[in-house]
C-alpha cells in the first residue's frame, strides 16, 4: 500500500480536528462540562484518545474553541441569509440577535462558555475564536464605526455582558428586554434583525449542530 500524500493526511487532521468539535458541543449539552470527559469527547467522535490532547491542552480549551466554533458559524449563517443585506444596521441588528439566539437555545452550553473566560486562561487563541472576531469586527465597521479598534471590543463587551445577564442562575433576565437595551445602545429599530414576535424558534434544526462542523464520515483514524 502506498503512503498517503501530504493533502491527504492533512484533510484527515481536518476532519479529525472537526469531530472531536462536534463532539465536545454535543456531550457538554446533554450532559454538562463536568460529567463530559475526554475519552467520552473522543469516543463519541470515533477518535483515538491521543489524538484529543494531539489538536488540543485539555478539555476547557476543547470546549472553548467549540462553542466559539458554534458561536461564529451562528453567526455566519444569520449575517449571510436571504434576503442578504450589505445594511451595517441590518447586519449588526442580526449579529445581536445570533448570539442573544445562542443563548436561549443552547443555555448549559453558553454558560459553561462564561464560565470558562473567567478562568486563568481567559480566551483561548484558536482558529474559531479568530472567525468570531472578524466577523464582529466587520459588522462594527459596516455599521459605520470611525474606530473598529475601540468599537469592536465594546461591542463584544456588550454582548458577553447580556449573555451573563440572560444566564444568571435565579435572577435571569429575559432576552427580549436584553434585546431591546442593545439596539438602544446601538440606536437599531426593533423591525431589524428577528423580532421576538417574528422568531419561531428552529426546533428539531436547532438543537441538531452537525451543520456547523465539516467532519465528512465518521470513520475509525488509524
Amino acid at each position: 500500500m502506498s503512503p498517503r500524500s501530504a493533502s491527504v493526511n492533512e484533510e484527515l487532521r481536518r476532519r479529525s480536528r472537526e469531530r472531536l468539535l462536534q463532539a465536545a458541543v454535543e456531550l457538554v449539552a446533554e450532559r454538562g462540562f463536568e460529567a463530559t470527559t475526554l475519552g467520552d469527547i473522543a469516543d463519541r467522535a470515533g477518535s483515538a484518545r491521543g489524538l484529543v490532547s494531539y489538536y488540543f491542552p485539555g478539555k476547557r480549551q476543547l470546549v472553548q474553541s467549540a462553542v466559539h466554533r458554534l458561536m461564529h458559524r451562528t453567526l455566519e449563517e444569520a449575517l449571510e441569509r436571504e434576503p442578504r443585506s450589505e445594511d451595517g444596521r441590518e447586519r449588526l441588528a442580526r449579529a445581536v440577535d445570533a448570539i442573544l439566539g445562542l443563548t436561549r437555545d443552547h443555555p448549559v452550553l453558553m454558560r459553561q462558555h462564561m464560565a470558562g473566560l473567567l478562568q486563568a486562561e481567559g480566551f483561548v487563541e484558536c482558529p474559531e475564536q479568530r472567525r468570531l472576531s472578524e466577523l464582529l469586527g466587520d459588522t462594527v465597521a459596516r455599521y459605520g464605526s470611525a474606530d473598529v479598534r475601540a468599537d469592536y471590543p465594546m461591542l463584544r463587551a456588550q454582548l458577553m455582558g447580556a449573555v451573563y445577564a440572560a444566564l444568571v442562575p435565579g435572577v435571569p433576565m429575559p432576552v427580549p428586554a436584553l434585546r431591546a437595551e442593545l439596539f438602544r445602545h446601538y440606536g437599531l429599530d426593533w423591525e431589524l434583525g428577528v423580532p421576538p414576535e417574528r422568531d419561531t424558534g428552529h426546533g428539531a434544526a436547532g438543537r441538531d449542530l452537525s451543520r456547523f462542523f465539516a467532519t465528512g464520515e465518521r470513520a475509525e483514524e488509524s
